[in-house]
């Protein structure tokens, strides 16, 4: 299985499973994961927020931990890469209003390259425009978003997730192992036990 070099854009509050659990998990089975966040270096950090669903009309947030980048978001080039991971939380709804994360998206996207995004990480697959069309998965309240971007909501359990060619999607960090294992499909990396 050759090793992958995967993007993760994120930022502050992100949240927290949907930031760790896929940075930890796709190191552990061998590929390179870097961390990036616009206006921040390596070893600087952003917080993270613990999103649950606990009954409520929708989830509740938490604090998280401190997530420490790895690489510099400045020194980023899409062609340098291999896939890309979007998390969740409310990062998102920021990060689309900067371009050159935006731009990075469509790079990728247009590269037929892995985008792995869960959450509310569709809401930067809309603002880059590269939903048209498309089917994808995300937190219920993002469906008017793909919606508006001409792609297809698609509604799913919480714990399952969605392939679209390139792009894989899921509703929340309960479809870790559905919507990673899509992934890793998409890298081409096998497991075997």
């Amino acid at each position: 299985m050759p090793a992958k070099k995967i993007l993760m854009l994120v930022g502050d509050y992100a949240e927290d499973y949907e930031t760790m659990v896929p940075f930890q998990a796709l190191q552990m089975v061998g590929h390179t994961v870097h961390a990036v966040c616009p206006n921040k270096a390596a070893g600087d950090s952003v917080r993270t927020a613990i999103h649950d669903f606990e009954g409520d009309q929708t989830y509740s947030e938490k604090p998280g931990h401190n997530f420490a980048l790895n690489a510099d978001f400045a020194a980023v080039k899409a062609a340098d890469y291999d896939a890309l991971v979007i998390p969740g939380g409310r990062a998102p709804e920021y990060l689309r209003l900067n371009e050159d994360v935006l731009a990075i998206v469509r790079e990728m996207n247009s590269a037929g390259k892995p985008i792995a995004a869960v959450c509310h990480g569709a809401q930067l697959l809309s603002a880059a425009g590269i939903l048209e069309g498309r089917a994808c998965s995300a937190y219920p309240a993002c469906a008017p978003e793909v919606r508006a971007a001409h792609g297809e909501y698609v509604d799913i359990p919480v714990d399952q997730a969605h392939r679209d060619g390139n792009l894989i999607t899921a509703p929340a960090w309960p479809a870790h192992p559905a919507w990673l294992a899509l992934f890793l499909e998409a890298l081409g990396t096998k497991i075997s036990h």
